[in-house]
């Protein structure tokens, strides 16, 4: 299918050279651009296709799930988003015929129900949404006898993509939906659950088994939680509820040594929901663009 959408995107690379302390002299008049790189790339925005994107989704989808991808058929996922090709974008880089860096896309729970990994997503989503009484609303959305629509959206990149792709992606998708209604598609959703990532920072086993008590105490104290996609911390802003749970599959004592973001400390990676009432989530997508837009 034709691209639908082009833009140049700067993405900032720091490569400043080393700093001379031994005698700096009057910096004052230097450009930031002498201390910067810059690289133009070309970003482009696809309809799903099922001729080159199956791989790349996949392994999209991979990521998005961490430990848990194991959980779930994710080849009928990736063919079950592929069966709809007119909703949804990935984004590349290089043509068409490249994997995705991104994408995003939105299934109907309700609509999908009979089929199995749509059945171990729900039952799935109803655990991790039971273990937190915030979230006791989705509980009830998700129950069988429930006939209300959710639009689980499913949404991953590259950890290296500028989140500036986002706002886009999410402003094709209301486009796409609106179209879907007017040609009486099921795509007219009462709520819509985000299904994301956030981490914690940890102390790493490393330094436990090196005796460091102080950072220990540090770690416990300041337990704030990330987030791997910041628009997740503006959808939430709208949402009816929201919150984190940890994966059925957790990892060994030293995962969080793996995924380390500084050099004191490690990562431990939970799963995250958001669910948005459907009369609100356009106002939730308007505040991401203007949260993730580039500065003028």
């Amino acid at each position: 299918m034709a691209k639908r959408k082009q833009v140049k995107d700067e993405e900032i690379l720091e490569d400043a050279p080393p700093r001379n302390t031994e005698d700096d002299g009057d910096d004052s008049g230097r450009s930031d651009d002498e201390d910067t790189d810059m690289l133009d790339v070309e970003f482009e925005w696809f309809d799903p296709q099922p001729e080159v994107d199956f791989h790349g989704l996949k392994t999209l989808l991979r990521q998005l799930f961490d430990v848990d991808n194991q959980l779930f058929d994710l080849s009928a996922l990736t063919d079950l988003i592929l069966s709809q090709p007119l909703l949804g974008s990935t984004v590349k880089v290089g043509g068409n015929e490249t994997d995705p860096y991104a994408f995003l896309t939105v299934l109907n729970l309700h609509e999908h129900r009979g089929k199995q990994v749509i059945k171990d997503l729900v039952n799935y989503l109803s655990q991790k949404a039971s273990s937190d009484s915030s979230m006791s609303q989705l509980t009830g959305l998700l129950s069988p006898p429930s006939e209300a629509q959710v639009g689980l959206i499913l949404t991953e990149r590259f950890v290296n993509m500028p989140a500036e792709v986002v706002p886009p992606m999410y402003n094709m998708l209301l486009e796409e939906i609106t179209w879907a209604i007017e040609e009486k598609e099921p795509y007219s959703f009462s709520h819509y659950l985000i299904l994301s990532k956030t981490y914690t920072e940890v102390v790493s086993k490393l330094d436990q088994e090196e005796s460091r008590p102080k950072k220990k105490n540090k770690a416990a104290k300041d337990s704030n939680t990330f987030y791997f996609h910041p628009e997740d911390e503006v959808l939430q802003k709208h949402a009816s509820s929201c919150g984190s749970f940890d994966y059925t599959k957790q990892g060994d004592e030293g995962a969080a040594d793996s995924k380390r973001t500084f050099q004191e400390l490690g990562i431990r990676p939970q799963g995250h929901l958001v669910l948005i009432e459907g009369a609100k989530f356009e106002s939730a997508v308007k505040a991401v663009g203007e949260y993730l837009s580039p500065q003028s």
